[in-house]
């Protein structure tokens, strides 16, 4: 384990894995429902970061670890907890991303949603796809409507924040964190 910044501990997914069978991890999930539902850590629970508040972590003995999809928004949740008064927390590094790169297990529910960077990119490219064509066919001023997702998807890369799929996962069809998980 890797400790860094006021006390956020860095956690492997190998070292992770070794302390759930030894029962001594609570494991908070900090993505949306919908991203919940398609596939999670097995024992998880969810407190989305659009939600979090650190009264809502059940009080344990445990050691509190969270993670997201790349370990980015499980930070600034950790963040959150620190700025709280919690005196560790610690952090899955690399995510659930890394946690499947090191082949350990995740439930699945064959019902969820799409991911939300497919839903991203299909809503993204539609709507260049639509600007294009529209400028091409119609006005030549629907092109600022391509360049103008263009721009979001670079501030996206560059911040690693998408307003875009924030927009997303508050759809209804997002929200719901199905129960029926598969191994």
């Amino acid at each position: 384990m890797v400790t860094t910044q006021q006390n956020l501990n860095l956690v492997t997914a190998a070292e992770l894995k070794e302390k759930l069978d030894q029962d001594q991890v609570l494991l908070i999930d900090v993505r949306e429902p919908g991203e919940f539902s398609a596939e999670r850590i097995p024992g998880a629970r969810l407190i989305p970061l659009s939600k979090f508040d650190p009264k809502h972590i059940p009080a344990t003995d445990k050691e509190v670890v969270l993670y997201c999809r790349s370990g980015k928004r499980s930070e600034m949740a950790a963040q959150k907890l620190l700025a709280a008064g919690w005196n560790s927390v610690t952090n899955l590094q690399g995510g659930i991303t890394s946690w499947k790169q090191a082949g350990l297990p995740i439930d699945k529910d064959a019902n969820a949603p799409i991911s939300l960077i497919r839903q991203v990119q299909i809503v993204a490219g539609s709507l260049v796809l639509t600007g294009t064509l529209l400028g091409a066919y119609v006005n030549p001023r629907f092109l600022f409507l391509s360049g103008f997702v263009g721009a979001g998807l670079v501030f996206a890369g560059v911040t690693d924040t998408c307003a875009l799929g924030m927009l997303l996962s508050k759809l209804p069809y997002n929200q719901r964190a199905g129960q029926s998980w598969n191994s």
